[in-house]
């Protein structure tokens, strides 16, 4: 699944993203991130989901939740 993120640029805001991943077995295949302009970066991550520890929408909902995430949505999968 590919996952877009729109980030305030702030230090360690990638980190919490991928830890929450992390906590609930999401494999993360690839990241991707445009030079942040306005204090904000595109960041987009594709991750295998097949042994998640929570429902993808909850996980999602989790992702949102993170501080200094502006938006946090799929884009495939």
């Amino acid at each position: 699944i590919t996952f877009q993120f729109m980030l305030h640029d702030e230090p360690g805001v990638l980190s919490g993203i991928l830890t929450s991943f992390a906590q609930h077995a999401a494999n993360i295949l690839t990241i991707n991130s445009i030079v942040p302009s306005n204090g904000c970066a595109l960041v987009t991550i594709s991750a295998e989901t097949i042994g998640l520890t929570v429902q993808l929408e909850e996980l999602l909902r989790l992702l949102r939740d993170t501080p200094y995430v502006i938006k946090a949505e799929i884009l495939a999968g």
